[in-house]
């Protein structure tokens, strides 16, 4: 017969509610993990897609993930004439919060050099890749758009032709992906006074100098479109993306490009670093602290638990001993009792975690690594939690049947 069997059946309810409890900080704990892993594999969602092997973002900054990044857009020429480059791409990433059939619709805008980019490397559920240069938008599916479905960004409407799942911003963001001139179009759009104020602006400015009053041309020629001045240029990227010929060492063309004094060069490696030791640091750290925080909390909930069983049964541990049952028998019935609640509240956390993680707004990640190391814990708490029942068990005295 099963001592530890007998117990556990003789305090069923207590036994089965303490089970579900720790099972439930246990999920918790392994959601954590879970969420945590989600971040990094958000964050590098596009940086692995891409595949760049170098990102040229403006000088002094981190990329366009990290932080704001403005770079010509003639850059994309300059790098391409740089040896040992195979191929280098604008790239323009920004973050836009708009209302779409009365509610907030935030994303987070990325824009693809077309024609050689058309997002065919987007983790595609449904539709298509980009097919024209504008007025074209591949979403992900947690911002609850549809194929088809028309968005107006801007002074312009977007199609959705293709939906991508599992492609979110390390903030949780969902994607976006347009052309860099439409992603351009929504990240400079501006009002119609606005742009009329600007331009009068400039006419002033113009007649104030000798150049303007000397040639009105000049002065009328400020009226006109942004585009349309030399000196003002194309809007700004965010990025080129460079991909190096094979046989080439990345690290020797990106020597070549950081000597020039307008950009900073990262390397995939550097930039998959940046993001995750920079955005996600403290969130990991945070998410760290909580999770001993519950395994603390699990131990210490296990240890009253069973050390309230041993104090139930202390008349029968004394008769145990009185009987000649050695401290060995004792200590395993503690113990089976300590393993096989660990083992409940594991089954539990698994189990109820399977259901519940895929319904979290965030993506949870859970790999096999993250439940063994688990279960390693659950063997080391519940052992932990055992040695306070043990260590009661242990100084009952026979005599003690008597009293």
């Amino acid at each position: 017969m099963n001592l530890a069997a007998q117990d556990i059946r003789h305090n069923l309810g207590r036994f089965a509610l303490t089970a579900i409890g720790i099972g439930l900080l246990l999920m918790i704990v392994l959601g954590m993990s879970g969420i945590y892993r989600g971040m990094i594999d958000d964050a590098l969602v596009v940086v692995d897609g891409i595949g760049a092997d170098l990102w040229v973002v403006q000088r002094g900054t981190r990329g366009p993930f990290a932080e704001i990044s403005r770079v010509p857009a003639n850059l994309e020429d300059r790098v391409r004439a740089v040896p040992g480059v195979e191929r280098a791409r604008s790239f323009v990433s920004h973050s836009v919060q708009r209302e779409h059939h009365g509610q907030p619709l935030r994303m987070t805008v990325h824009g693809l050099s077309w024609p050689e980019d058309k997002g065919g490397w987007t983790k595609l559920a449904a539709g298509r890749p980009l097919a024209q240069a504008h007025y074209e938008m591949i979403a992900d599916a947690s911002l609850g758009l549809g194929l088809g479905e028309q968005v107006r960004l801007g002074k312009d409407f977007y199609t959705v032709v293709g939906l991508t799942k599992g492609m979110v911003s390390s903030g949780g963001d969902g994607i976006a992906f347009f052309t860099v001139s439409d992603a351009l179009a929504v990240q400079f759009d501006a009002s119609g006074e606005s742009i009329r104020l600007e331009r009068a602006a400039r006419f002033g400015r113009a007649l104030g100098q000798d150049v303007g009053q000397s040639q009105p041309a000049l002065a009328e020629r400020g009226k006109g479109l942004a585009t349309g001045i030399p000196a003002l240029g194309p809007p700004q990227v965010s990025a080129v993306t460079v991909a190096v010929a094979p046989g080439i060492d990345p690290q020797a063309v990106a020597e070549v490009i950081a000597a020039w004094p307008d950009v900073s060069v990262h390397t995939r490696d550097a930039q998959e670093q940046l993001l995750v030791r920079g955005m996600i640091d403290k969130a990991r750290r945070q998410i760290g602290l909580f999770r001993i925080l519950l395994v603390v909390i699990s131990t210490i909930i296990m240890s009253l638990i069973l050390y309230t069983l041993t104090l139930d049964k202390i008349h029968d541990i004394a008769m145990l001993k009185l009987m000649g049952a050695r401290n060995r028998m004792i200590i395993g019935l503690i113990l089976q009792q300590a393993l096989l609640l660990g083992a409940l509240g594991f089954g539990i956390a698994w189990l109820l975690g399977g259901w519940v993680f895929p319904r979290f707004p965030r993506r949870v990640l859970i790999t096999p690594g993250d439940l063994w190391t688990l279960a390693v814990v659950v063997i080391l708490i519940s052992v932990l939690a055992s040695l306070v029942g043990i260590w009661k068990a242990a100084r009952v005295e026979p005599n003690k049947v008597l009293s």
